[in-house]
């Protein structure tokens, strides 16, 4: 078994994790009584849980488990929101006219903030310090304002997601399909089906150097 894993499940037996929100509540010493000489153990872990505490907004969105609600999905949220409070008192239809949400996502989200215990867990992560504003999608400029860009292959400097991170500071977006409609298709390495759907629809190609070039 993992020993991360026997830490937790040590801290549920002791009734000190009853719910995400009381990893936050959690003593030096707690930690420390699970482990032979665990001081040390136990410091770099409550230093790890305080540091956690900074995260941007759409990692809190992220790791909450909201059905249909992944990375991206989160990244937009935080973006359109700006705030969990103004996030938690979204209404169906507003979140259903948010590009790539949709109405099951929008009714899954709208559902899991309308939980009272979501509400008092939100309230529990509040009053631990947790961060509910977005702090990592402040837009530099608008040069790719109104441009979408598909991403296909591996880059060698930028994961998809801190590719997608940079158009989105630029005022762009991104999609996960071709059409004519998309402005530029950045293609990595061993790029497959999307770069051959650009070539035929003959939308702009670039590769990562000209990305870089854009983006200076």
């Amino acid at each position: 078994m993992d020993y991360g894993f026997a830490i937790i499940e040590q801290l549920i037996n002791k009734d000190l994790l009853k719910g995400i929100e009381d990893i936050y509540y959690l003593k030096k010493e707690d930690i420390a009584s699970l482990k032979k000489n665990g001081d040390k153990f136990a410091t770099n872990l409550i230093n790890a849980i305080n540091e956690s505490k900074n995260n941007s907004l759409d990692k809190l969105i992220s790791a909450l488990g909201i059905r249909h609600v992944g990375t991206k999905a989160a990244r937009i949220l935080a973006k359109h929101y700006k705030t969990m409070d103004k996030l938690m008192d979204a209404n169906i239809i507003g979140l259903s006219l948010i590009e790539d949400v949709g109405e099951i996502t929008a009714n899954s989200i709208y559902e899991f903030f309308s939980q009272d215990q979501t509400k008092e867990l939100i309230k529990k992560l509040k009053a631990a310090g947790v961060n509910m504003k977005d702090t990592e999608n402040e837009q530099i400029d608008d040069r790719f304002l109104d441009k979408t860009f598909v991403l296909t292959g591996t880059l060698e400097k930028y994961t998809r997601d801190e590719a997608s991170e940079i158009i989105e500071k630029f005022g762009g977006k991104t999609s996960g399909s071709v059409s004519k409609k998309t402005s530029y298709v950045l293609a990595g390495e061993e790029a497959g089906s999307k770069l051959t759907k650009a070539e035929e629809l003959g939308v702009t190609i670039i590769t990562e150097a000209e990305f870089d070039e854009m983006i200076k």
